[in-house]
């Protein structure tokens, strides 16, 4: 039994593969964080070594030891704390991939986090990639393509995992743990569509705490002058050396806050994702002009592409906060 939520075209493809005897050596799984790429991967991997009739059965020796990371033939590589996955990472890796499987029939290798492979970790692993030994699947999880070597790229299958309806997580969230209604409905509209999200903040409350923080900064900036925001854009900055995944949280964060403005303002306030902030959303957007709020989301959306396209984050953070509308001003 497939665990991920929705994609069942992902899951029909890779199904119909290993009926046919036609799985890719390789495989890229695209999507946000918290949609199920890992979910998915691990699923292939029981699926590859499953003892029972139905693929994966999730009941099995070799199912269960897959779930709890206990299989010698499943490994999962990420960066561990770093800011990238390393070539000793990808050279164990190709080591282990000659060797035979130990305990399954299929040895498994999932790189969590694929656009964090340094250059020399990336070129290491197309030795694998175009020779890849027998009996060894791999598997890479990428939440942004774009920074993946173009020879990486073509080398691997893509799935791409898209974000699932509010419903769907709904659904999971009531069916599955048990949730009262009107929290399910609130967490599914906080998750953008990610139901990893909002399983893990069920029980994580920095998950919604972090959100918060990160919520009222952009709240703070609104009404504070050039100084204060050129100061967080350098912050902002420094982070992305560090951690460009976490920015572009921030920024999606930030675009779901004004789309709720530019709903309110449209008169489709029922639709609003921060839900629990809905009192202060309806007096914001009476701060706010309907062409400000536009021309601000489309300001926030072309620096998420300017970054990944590997722009200087300072320079694009202090056009951003150039951009971003005062709350003591009414653009009419």
């Amino acid at each position: 039994m497939w665990q991920i939520v929705g994609q069942e075209a992902a899951v029909g493809l890779l199904e119909r593969s290993l009926k046919g005897g036609k799985l890719s050596h390789a495989y890229l799984f695209v999507g946000p964080k918290h949609v199920g790429k890992l979910t998915l991967a691990l699923n292939l991997a029981q699926a590859l070594n499953c003892e029972g009739d139905e693929k994966p059965c999730s009941t099995c020796p070799q199912c269960l030891r897959i779930a709890g990371g206990k299989h010698a033939d499943v490994r999962v590589i990420g960066r561990d704390g770093k800011a990238e996955i390393g070539i000793d990472q990808i050279r164990e890796m190709g080591h282990s991939a000659n060797l035979r499987p130990f305990e399954g029939r299929h040895r498994v290798f999932i790189i969590d986090g694929a656009e964090h492979l340094s250059h020399e970790a990336a070129n290491s692993l197309l030795k694998t990639l175009e020779e890849p030994p027998p009996q060894v699947q791999l598997v890479l999880l990428a939440v942004n393509e774009r920074l993946l070597l173009p020879t990486v790229l073509s080398r691997c299958q893509k799935l791409t995992l898209r974000p699932l309806p509010i419903p769907v997580i709904e659904h999971y969230l009531i069916g599955r743990w048990s949730v009262a209604p009107q929290r399910a409905k609130i967490l599914a509209r906080l998750s953008s569509g990610c139901p990893g999200w909002a399983a893990a903040a069920l029980t994580d409350e920095h998950l919604l705490s972090e959100r918060a923080v990160r919520l009222g900064a952009l709240i703070h900036l609104a009404s504070v002058g050039w100084e204060e925001r050129f100061a967080y854009a350098a912050q902002l900055a420094n982070q992305f050396h560090r951690d460009r995944e976490s920015v572009g949280e921030v920024l999606s964060l930030w675009i779901g806050w004004w789309h709720d403005l530019l709903l309110i303002k449209g008169g489709c306030g029922d639709f609003i994702t921060n839900l629990e902030q809905e009192a202060i959303l309806y007096h914001e957007a009476e701060v706010y002009s309907l062409r400000g709020i536009k021309e601000f989301i489309e300001g926030l959306q072309q620096a998420m592409e300017q970054l990944d396209q590997n722009a200087n984050p300072r320079l694009v953070l202090e056009v951003l906060m150039l951009n971003m509308p005062f709350r003591t001003f009414r653009n009419l």
